[in-house]
């Protein structure tokens, strides 16, 4: 099973602004039912600019609800130049996280959000690009969008950030192509200089600082990093998080997890 921030929960359990707005001055939309996953926004916005309200109606499930949820309380009281900056991932740090497998719920969120804006502008949000999952319907103008803001590497990555290639499959030689033309561009196909231990501890240990530790200090709980050695990284848990039952969980669902998307590697994470 997968971990869920209280955050999460709370969005999930009383989400705000649900609803729609009769006069709104935009509408989005992302995902379809056919798909499994679909939401809709309505945006109120005054003669500054501002965003005045924010509604929102969607299928999916808890965690589509929650990143819409979210989504709106972002939006409310800010400019449009501002929310036109709002990312998916942006919307997924509003929650504490998102797991893994449901960063698509956030990508949907910021494509509807676009879609909005478009709307408001009078510009069209139809993405006239190839359909690369045909499952999904799932576009290469989204994946590529994708992959470049988020850094993904691997088609699994692609999968849970859009859904892409995780129905009949088909799409994966399509999805890999995609990605080692957004690689190369990026020049990350050639062959890095591996990290040293020490440049490896520095970066591992700000990561757990700015995107773990805060978590688990809600709790009561805390984390330290003991050692490396290659992609083994050996850490204790403290404070409340020392004896959980759960805290197995926490290292594999939410460290690890974590660890390997900022490292774009396949680390595991052990209890020393």
């Amino acid at each position: 099973m997968w971990e869920y921030t209280e955050k999460v929960k709370e969005h999930y359990k009383n989400p705000k602004n649900v609803g729609s707005i009769e006069d709104a001055d935009a509408i989005g939309e992302a995902g379809s039912l056919s798909c499994g996953d679909a939401l809709k926004i309505f945006l109120k916005i005054d003669a500054n600019g501002i965003v005045t309200d924010a509604k929102f109606q969607t299928f999916g499930c808890g965690s589509a609800v929650a990143s819409a949820s979210a989504l709106t309380e972002l939006v409310i009281g800010k400019h449009i130049d501002e929310i036109e900056k709002i990312t998916n991932q942006d919307i997924a740090n509003e929650l504490g996280g998102l797991p893994p497998q449901k960063m698509h719920c956030s990508v949907m969120g910021h494509e509807a959000l676009e879609s909005a804006l478009a709307n408001y502008r009078g510009e069209s949000s139809d993405k006239k690009s190839k359909v690369v999952c045909q499952c999904f319907g799932v576009t290469e103008e989204l994946i590529r969008e994708v992959v470049q803001h988020n850094k993904l590497k691997t088609i699994e990555e692609v999968t849970n950030y859009t859904k892409a290639g995780g129905g009949c499959g088909k799409c994966k030689d399509d999805i890999q192509k995609i990605l080692n033309d957004e690689l190369q561009k990026l020049g990350e196909i050639a062959a890095k200089k591996p990290l040293t231990k020490t440049q490896m501890i520095i970066k591992v240990n700000n990561i757990l600082e700015n995107y773990i530790a805060e978590e688990l200090r809600k709790d009561n709980g805390d984390i330290e990093l003991i050692d490396i050695e290659g992609n083994n990284i050996y850490v204790n848990l403290k404070g409340a998080c020392k004896n959980c039952p759960s805290s197995n969980l926490t290292l594999k669902n939410f460290v690890e997890n974590i660890l390997r998307e900022h490292l774009g590697e396949e680390v595991n994470v052990i209890e020393a």
